[in-house]
C-alpha cells in the first residue's frame, strides 16, 4: 500500500471569517482543499472560541458541511500565553481550564484532533521545573481528553521546549497513552537546523496528522512554499518511505490579503507535485463548488 494524503488549509491562510462562517468555509472549498484547522490563539477573538455555546458550535460545523468541506482540527496555541508550564499556580490552573475548554469546542464541534502547542512557559524567564509541570497540566488533561473521544497532538514549536520531533516523541513515550501523538512541523524542523528526514523517521507511528510550512533561519512564519530552507524532497520522500497516509495541512498566513484564496490554490498546487513527485497520493477534495475552482485553475495555467 502506498502513502495517499488529503490536504488542508490553516485558517489564518484566508480571511478572516469575521463571523461570516458560509463565505469563509466557501474560500475553503474554492480553494481546493479537503479540511480547515480552526485557530484558538492568544488573540481575544479567537480565544474567546473556548466559550462557544453548543448553538454556535452546531451554526460553525452545518456553515462547512452546507460549502463540503470539514473541520480537521483546532489549533490550540493560546498555551503560548496561558502557560501550562508556568511557575504561577493560578496561570496553570488557567491552562488546564484552556485543555478542558479547547476539548469540549472540538467535541462540540465534531472535530477529533486537538493540536497542542509545545510550549512549557513561553513568556516567563527559564526555569528548570518548567517541564515537569507541562508534564503535570498535560497529564490532568489527558483523561478528560479520552472521556471525550479527542486526540490530542503534541506540536513541535519554535522556541527552546519541545522543538523537535524526538522532543514530542519524548513526552508521548512517556505517557503511552493512545489519546496522546504528535503533530509535527516540518518548517519548524528546517528553521531550528533539524534534518527532515531524520527527526520524520523518530516520529514513526506516533505522528496523527503533519502541517507543513516554509521556514527560514529565524523566521518560522510568513515565509512563501518554495522560497525558504525546507527540503521538502527529503520530507515527503521519508514520508512515502514510511507509507504513511493521513492528513496534511498547509499553514500560511493570508488573512490580510485579498487574494488569500489564489494564493492557497497556488500553493496546494505547488506542495500537491511536490508530493505526487515523492510518490504520494493526494486524494482531491470534494467536488463540491468544482465548476468554479476549475475555471480558476485554468484561468491561471
Amino acid at each position: 500500500m502506498s502513502s495517499a494524503v488529503t490536504l488542508g488549509i490553516y485558517e489564518k491562510a484566508l480571511r478572516s471569517p469575521d463571523g461570516d462562517w458560509a463565505r469563509f468555509f466557501a474560500d475553503v472549498t474554492e480553494a481546493g482543499f479537503s479540511f480547515c484547522d480552526l485557530s484558538v490563539d492568544e488573540t481575544p477573538q479567537r480565544a474567546a472560541r473556548l466559550d462557544w455555546s453548543e448553538q454556535t458550535c452546531r451554526e460553525v460545523r452545518n456553515a462547512a458541511a452546507d460549502q463540503g468541506t470539514l473541520i480537521g482540527g483546532i489549533c490550540l496555541s493560546l498555551h503560548r500565553k496561558v502557560m501550562p508550564g508556568s511557575a504561577d499556580p493560578r496561570v496553570r490552573a488557567q491552562a488546564l481550564d484552556v485543555y478542558r475548554k479547547g476539548i469540549d469546542l472540538c467535541h462540540n464541534l465534531g472535530v477529533s484532533v486537538c493540536q497542542v502547542a509545545g510550549y512549557f512557559a513561553y513568556y516567563e524567564a527559564p526555569d528548570p521545573d518548567a517541564r515537569r509541570r507541562y508534564l503535570d497540566c498535560l497529564a490532568a488533561a489527558l483523561p478528560y481528553a479520552a472521556q471525550a473521544g479527542v486526540m490530542l497532538g503534541i506540536e513541535n514549536v519554535d522556541g527552546h521546549d519541545i522543538s523537535s520531533i524526538p522532543d514530542a516523541v519524548e513526552v508521548v513515550e512517556h505517557f503511552n497513552n493512545p489519546w496522546l501523538q504528535t503533530y509535527p512541523d516540518i518548517g519548524n524542523i528546517a528553521e531550528h537546523g533539524g534534518d527532515e528526514t531524520t527527526e520524520l523517521r523518530a516520529g514513526v507511528g506516533k505522528m496523527l496528522a503533519i502541517h507543513i510550512k516554509d521556514t527560514r533561519p529565524g523566521e518560522p512564519r510568513r515565509v512563501p512554499f518554495g522560497t525558504g530552507n525546507v527540503k521538502w524532497n527529503n520530507a515527503f520522500a521519508e514520508l512515502a518511505r514510511q507509507k504513511w497516509s493521513g492528513r496534511i495541512m498547509l499553514e500560511m498566513w493570508n488573512d490580510d490579503s485579498p487574494d488569500s484564496v489564489t494564493i492557497c490554490a497556488d500553493a496546494r498546487q505547488t506542495v500537491s507535485g511536490w508530493l505526487q513527485e515523492a510518490g504520494i497520493s493526494v486524494i482531491p477534495a470534494p467536488t463540491h463548488n468544482s465548476a468554479s475552482r476549475t475555471r480558476r485553475e485554468q484561468q491561471r495555467s
